[in-house]
């Protein structure tokens, strides 16, 4: 996992280690398995994760599913998977907010024993009728000061499932003046009669996260909590219920910048909506920003990790360039990704003074980066295809490429020139015929004369049908976070995210490609085999990389 700079969080560490307010660091990530995991995720994972390792603690995943009406062991299964294919592996252990349901249980009992708690019969819209504004003080419920007894009753019974579904929440007693919405007197338990992934009827009421995650970060021994920065107005609250509770070690909660990025968005309610209308393919679909759709798509977790790294850890919001990302892998793949030959819009060359029963081979380096990744041999015969787009008819200026009567190099091959091409009805180029330098196979012309194109081919007697998915972004806007009034995310989505290519052609050893296997297509740029579509190869990123590093 890629280094850390230190940063502010580290320094409170240093301090707190310094001071003697904990001796061994402890980390967490808590996800709730109600979807997958996305990019901004995997800088939630890093910086807790390496965070522990730097310090050569511990670093606990705890399942948030507190929630049981949209959680789901699939969520919980992918995010485990997720999570070593980052790297990051749990050296803390695994555990599940549920597992703590009969502790919050019993402190929740604590704290209507001390006049902390208190059972409210308000609805939710009362309830957020009676907590004011952010500048009005909110007032308080007329159920705030039932007695101890009878707010034991009524949990219990709570507990027991005499109620409804909202009918009634258990609320701790703090400040309904409190400038800090959060503190006034915040429901903690609430009526769910919804069957549990893991604990099946056994609860119908459950503790919220802002009750819950304290309690589970004590019990746990985690010493920092570290969280994006929206839940820093949640900060009071955790050490709330950490006092009251009355834990003798207590965690430290301290907050970190979210992630946001350009032309994507990072809510888990709005990407669930787009599997389910079915607007992608499903959650792992690579125009989308969840780790299964970025590694579909062909990013590896050394390219996430690099690019959260080079981000930072900083207090305040910021928007990463999606360019950024594409640089990572761009870098990451040029160093390591082997080339293959694929011709995507697929037209055919007849090379009509070579032997049409000749077949011999050339040598391609798998990578004129790296030597030592050596060379593959590649047939050529007499009929070929090339891309459609490297032939012009009437050619622009500065067309370098095949046109009648010019001369252009197939890589790695010959020299050839157009003499004829043939048109179907409408007028389309079916077929090209070339003579080809019979003198130049892997070398120059001999009379020194000058080439200044070189296009790609594949054989046409030797080659494998291949379906190409070219992915574009998500969203036709950079910027999402901010919208106009009469406009929803909806309104940006790219209708033109994914363009697929049916009946391709490829190199033969393309055939041995396994799902996750990363190579170079020569011109085109970085593509990936798909894992559920059989001869199908995904987009990772073009070749253009437009981003340029900071120094």
């Amino acid at each position: 996992m890629a280094e850390m700079a230190s940063n502010f969080i580290h320094e409170i560490i240093d301090k707190d280690l310094a001071d003697g307010v904990c001796e061994k660091i402890h980390t967490r990530f808590p996800p709730e398995p109600n979807g997958y995991l996305h990019i901004g995720s995997a800088k939630a994972i890093w910086i807790n994760a390496y965070t522990a390792k730097k310090y050569g603690g511990l670093f606990n995943l705890r399942y948030d599913d507190t929630n049981p009406e949209k959680e789901d062991n699939e969520y919980v299964r992918s995010i485990l998977e997720d999570l070593k294919w980052l790297g990051a592996e749990p050296t803390g252990g695994i555990f599940y907010g549920s597992d703590y349901f009969g502790k919050c249980y019993e402190f929740a009992v604590k704290l209507i024993k001390e006049g902390k708690a208190y059972v409210c019969d308000l609805s939710a819209d009362e309830m957020r009728e009676y907590r004011g504004t952010l500048t009005e003080p909110g007032k308080e419920s007329p159920y705030r000061n039932r007695s101890v007894e009878e707010n034991l009753d009524l949990f219990e019974r709570m507990k027991n499932g005499e109620f409804e579904d909202g009918s009634r929440t258990l609320r701790a007693k703090i400040d309904m003046a409190s400038p800090n919405i959060n503190m006034r007197d915040p429901a903690i338990y609430r009526i769910i009669h919804t069957e549990h992934h893991r604990q099946g009827n056994k609860w119908c009421i459950y503790p919220l996260y802002d009750f819950a995650h304290p309690i589970q970060d004590a019990l746990e021994g985690i010493t920092h909590s570290l969280c994006s920065i929206e839940f820093e107005n949640h900060r009071p609250l955790y050490e709330w219920v950490v006092d009251n509770i009355g834990f003798e070690k207590k965690p430290k909660q301290r907050e970190f910048a979210r992630l946001n990025m350009t032309y994507t968005v990072m809510s888990k309610r709005y990407l669930r909506k787009l599997v389910e209308e079915g607007a992608v393919d499903g959650w792992d679909d690579p125009r989308m920003p969840t780790l299964c759709g970025l590694r579909r798509k062909g990013y590896t977790a050394a390219s996430i990790i690099d690019f959260v790294s080079r981000l930072g850890v900083a207090k305040a919001n910021s928007m990463a360039d999606i360019e950024m990302l594409e640089h990572c892998i761009r870098e990451e793949l040029n160093a390591k990704a082997e080339r293959r030959i694929a011709v995507l819009h697929p037209i055919k060359v007849v090379i009509t003074n070579y032997p049409e029963d000749k077949t011999e081979y050339f040598d391609i380096p798998n990578n004129p980066q790296n030597p030592d990744a050596g060379t593959r041999k590649v047939p050529f015969t007499r009929e070929i295809y090339i891309d459609a787009d490297d032939f012009a008819e009437v050619p622009p200026p500065k067309f370098f490429r095949l046109k009648p009567e010019g001369e252009v190099r197939l890589m790695g091959a010959y020299v050839v020139k157009c003499e004829d091409f043939i048109k179907d009805a409408n007028g389309n180029v079916t077929e090209i015929h070339c003579s080809c330098d019979l003198e130049t196979g892997g070398k120059n012309p001999a009379d020194g004369r000058k080439i200044k194109g070189t296009i790609h081919w594949v054989s046409a007697k030797y080659c494998e049908d291949v379906d190409v998915m070219l992915y574009d972004r998500l969203f036709t806007v950079p910027n999402l976070t901010v919208l106009p009034e009469d406009k929803s995310l909806d309104d940006f989505l790219n209708p033109e995210s994914l363009t697929k290519l049916c009946h391709c052609k490829a190199e033969p050893s393309i055939k041995d490609a396994k799902p996750g296997d990363h190579f170079q297509f020569v011109r085109i740029g970085y593509f990936t085999k798909d894992s559920k579509n059989e001869n199908t190869f995904n987009r990772t990123v073009t070749l253009k990389d437009s981003y340029t590093p900071s120094v």
